[in-house]
């Protein structure tokens, strides 16, 4: 992923979500589900943590839902997309947006604005395959957890969207859908950013479409288009996409096209400091635009 050819344009990518922002809820019925199915998961560990930060937070499902678990601490909700966060925003109730535990941070994974072991956990639900390096985006997870704090995240795998990149490849060679890391390699840069016991695993999900162009419409309603940097700037012809469409329809199942997602769940931790003392405080830089 962090080859040329699979790079992201960010700016791209920040377009993307900002157009999205309003449509976002009520496509992500994945993304709510995964969600879902992390937060189960806290009921397993024990940690009380004082300071969450949710990386990637969209319109707000995920920091709604780690702030109902852990109702003492505070949650910052970090995206790269100001409209994602200005929905969050929206929905919250005018006296918590000044006095409540949450605070919202529009910033990139890959460049956090938090001082260093500033939180206890970072939880970050199908974010991670919108980073360009792997090593950088969990050495700066790393940095900003305490010792002994709690990575927890989803990213897609490999299969994912497996159907559409196979159907694209019978018109060119380019890139049109975006190229997911494999768990063991994910597992490895865990470990290459000092991060301990780390536990993989795998859950497959597929979704059902009508035609071809539902599809499209859900990925474009939820801010999944092609960033990539080499993705072709002008429009492709009719044909193309007709080509696209011909091999997906050999596909159909039961009568209905599968859409098919690999979710990698993964958590590590932060191994615990001698000196205690070292620990940061939050550190949000003003032109990141954090919101109150």
């Amino acid at each position: 992923m962090s080859t040329t050819e699979f790079l992201l344009d960010k700016q791209q990518v920040r377009r993307s979500f900002d157009r999205a922002a309003g449509s976002y809820e009520q496509s992500a019925v994945l993304q709510r589900e995964v969600v879902q199915r992390m937060l189960d998961r806290l009921d397993y560990i024990r940690i009380k943590p004082e300071r969450i930060l949710d990386v990637g937070a969209g319109t707000g499902f995920v920091g709604a839902g780690l702030a109902k678990h852990y109702s003492a601490a505070t949650v910052y909700e970090l995206d790269i997309s100001m409209r994602m966060l200005q929905q969050i925003r929206r929905k919250q109730v005018w006296y918590k947006r000044w006095f409540g535990k949450q605070t919202l941070i529009c910033a990139d994974a890959e460049h956090l604005p938090l001082q260093d072991r500033s939180v206890d956990i970072i939880f970050s639900s199908l974010m991670i395959q919108w980073c360009n390096d792997l090593d950088k985006t969990f050495a700066e997870f790393s940095r900003v957890l305490k010792p002994g704090g709690l990575l927890m995240f989803t990213t897609f795998g490999p299969d994912t969207l497996i159907e559409l990149r196979q159907s694209w490849a019978q018109v060119d060679n380019e890139g049109h859908v975006s190229q997911f890391i494999d768990m063991h390699d994910i597992g490895d840069g865990l470990l290459r950013a000092g991060l301990a016991e780390p536990v993989m695993d795998v859950e497959n999900f597929t979704l059902s479409y009508d035609q071809v162009p539902d599809l499209l419409r859900d990925l474009k309603s939820i801010g999944a288009t092609n960033a990539l940097q080499t993705r072709r700037r002008s429009m492709l012809g009719k044909q193309a996409y007709k080509t696209m469409q011909s091999h997906y329809e050999t596909l159909r199942l039961g009568g209905k096209l599968p859409a098919s997602y690999e979710v990698v769940y993964g958590h590590a931790w932060k191994a615990p400091a001698n000196d205690e003392s070292k620990k940061g405080a939050m550190g949000i830089p003003v032109e990141f635009g954090a919101l109150k």
